[in-house]
């Protein structure tokens, strides 16, 4: 929650738009996340079995609602990283829609399957999710597939940057563009370096070794790293999508109206000088 209020500032000053709505939604909604989450990870809140149940289903959903609206932030990035191509933007969409379809549907299964029951022990009040059925199968097959999802969208995005910056190599140039392109890379590398590791995490969690016992020293470890791993690349490095490019664009804009002030300070010092010198 720190990193959000340290932002806000730069948030509320940015023009305001699609993009910026979308950019608002996954930030703050990293907020309403740890919130539904809280009941079921504190043992000291108190709730009963039916409220911690409907308050992990509801996280789960917020999380399947935050990668979609990642999702149309990634096609939008590589809809203009290849100039506003229409084939591109057909097949991104085509190709995502059919992922999330498939995904909705077994979450939608897997919210019908999954199972709360409370423990209290030694005064200790704790909610115990319990995982019927296929349920392990499915989120394993769901995650593979926002793996799939993931992996296409940096082999375009590593495919057109690879060939702009060949194309700025053969005319010796850099400019604005190679390094907007640079700043669109770092971003989409550190976000896919981290949702894989919250992938891998993810996936191997349903291994029966770790699935045995849920609440083991090791089995909670793993588990903190997974949270951090999914609330930093849904909420931090999501978000960072976007705020990079801005954060970009605003620096050539100030560094343009510096040198604009410049040239004409340098322009009314030299008439000044002329008129001088013509007296």
């Amino acid at each position: 929650m720190v990193f959000p209020v340290l932002t806000f500032g730069q948030e509320v000053r940015q023009r305001w738009s699609l993009m910026t709505a979308l950019y608002l939604s996954v930030r703050y909604g990293g907020i309403l996340f740890v919130i539904l989450n809280m009941p079921i990870a504190v043992p000291t809140i108190s709730t009963t079995d039916a409220v911690s149940h409907i308050m992990y289903d509801a996280s789960q959903w917020t999380t399947e609602v935050v990668s979609v609206i990642l999702g149309v932030i990634m096609i939008a990035r590589l809809h203009a990283m290849y100039h506003r191509s229409r084939k591109v933007l057909v097949f991104l969409i085509v190709t995502f829609v059919a992922i999330k379809i498939a995904n909705v549907v077994m979450a939608t299964i897997m919210t019908m399957q999954i199972t709360g029951e409370k423990f209290i022990l030694s005064g200790t009040h704790l909610c115990m999710i319990g995982f019927a059925g296929d349920t392990p199968f499915l989120a394993s097959m769901a995650w593979i597939l926002a793996i799939v999802w993931e992996v296409l969208a940096l082999c375009l995005a590593v495919w057109i940057a690879v060939k702009h910056f060949r194309e700025l190599r053969r005319h010796s140039t850099r400019g604005i563009i190679g390094d907007c392109f640079t700043i669109l890379m770092q971003t989409h590398v550190s976000y896919f370096a981290i949702f894989l590791a919250a992938s891998c995490f993810q996936i191997s969690l349903f291994s029966p070794t770790l699935s045995a016992d849920r609440y083991s020293l090791d089995t909670q470890v793993y588990l903190g790293f997974i949270q951090i791993f999914q609330l930093t690349q849904m909420f931090v490095l999501g978000p960072r999508l976007i705020l990079s490019v801005r954060e970009y664009h605003a620096k050539l804009v100030a560094d343009s109206d510096t040198a604009t002030a410049m040239i004409s300070i340098a322009f009314q010092e030299r008439v000044h000088v002329e008129t001088s010198s013509s007296v």
